[in-house]
């Protein structure tokens, strides 16, 4: 049997069964994690973005539903939950320089949930958006799934929520460090809070990349947050409701 045969064989078993979402995904994020190193670890091709975007050229190509995708890509996304409560690792490894700055990390926290959701909000009713949509934009850079309750509790979009955790995600990933860097920001604990309240998971991802002491302080600022928020933005934001 010739290796096309075989290749053949081995694409119409993946394409009917949920590892066919599976494997392209990790074929496209090992793609676009050499394409990251080789170009020296360059923001702008952050392997995230970089494969979001391969597996968007797949899927219109082949025309494959999303939803037929998403039944081996679930697997990835079920591992978000695991690799969240590994971050304690790192994090109790800081856990000494953690104790002495509990009172900088609330209050940062306290802000950048705030302000973060309150300016999202506050720029798209200026430009006209509507109640309903407003909703789905605040919570915009807690992680995922917390972000998703919040829109669904508040009356918004989870849906449209999801994206715009994605796209936050990805420009915080990409812009945060150059940003740190332009404002002489050198303390990997405050670049760390600071990217895991604006830009959650995929922020925290580039965070490690930097640092094991930035990371921790993202993956801290990230749990944090979504917690703040699923208390802080219902509240805010349901007079939002009668608008």
């Amino acid at each position: 049997m010739t290796p096309d045969n075989n290749l053949a064989q081995i694409w119409v078993y993946l394409s009917a069964s949920p590892l066919l979402g599976l494997t392209i995904t990790l074929i496209a994020y090992g793609l676009a994690y050499r394409v990251y190193v080789w170009a020296q670890f360059n923001p702008l091709l952050n392997p995230v973005v970089t494969a979001v975007g391969l597996l968007i050229a797949l899927l219109l190509l082949t025309n494959t539903p999303y939803q037929d995708y998403f039944a081996g890509g679930q697997f990835v996304h079920f591992l978000l939950g695991p690799a969240t409560v590994a971050l304690a690792i790192p994090l109790y490894r800081q856990f000494g320089k953690l104790k002495t700055l509990w009172l900088p990390v609330l209050v940062a926290l306290l802000v950048g949930v705030t302000v973060g959701g309150g300016s999202a909000v506050g720029i798209a009713w200026l430009l006209g958006a509507d109640a309903q949509t407003l909703l789905s934009l605040a919570p915009k850079s807690v992680t995922a799934p917390v972000a998703m309750g919040i829109a669904e509790r508040v009356g918004g979009i989870p849906s449209l929520t999801a994206v715009l955790v994605v796209m936050t995600g990805i420009v915080g990933a990409v812009f945060g460090t150059k940003l740190f860097d332009l404002m002489r920001i050198r303390d990997d604990s405050v670049r760390g809070i600071a990217m895991g309240v604006a830009a959650h998971g995929i922020g925290t991802a580039r965070a490690f990349q930097v640092s094991a002491e930035m990371g921790a302080f993202a993956g801290l600022a990230m749990a944090l947050s979504a917690f703040v928020a699923s208390v802080l933005l219902p509240w805010l934001l349901g007079w939002i409701r009668w608008v």
